[in-house]
């Protein structure tokens, strides 16, 4: 999952190596976070958040087809 965030976030943005992914595991829900340089910031949200819930349903379609509950954190 990590990968995919990654590579997604990676072709969005104007700065490829300020692109951070990190991951953590609760109970039953792995937490993923993406962190963007701040000039990126509005290219991986987009207008209205558009970009990002595709990121997150993306993601979301990957982790139910391995059977796992994924969340994904845009952090400045």
């Amino acid at each position: 999952m990590i990968e995919l965030v990654s590579a997604i976030a990676k072709s969005l943005v104007e700065h490829p190596d300020a692109v951070e992914v990190t991951e953590s595991q609760s109970e039953d829900t792995m937490v993923i976070q993406l962190k963007v340089a701040e000039d990126d910031m509005g290219m991986v949200i987009g207008k209205q958040g558009r970009i990002a819930k595709a990121i997150r349903t993306v993601v979301k379609a990957a982790a139910t087809k391995a059977g796992k509950k994924v969340v994904v954190e845009i952090i400045q």
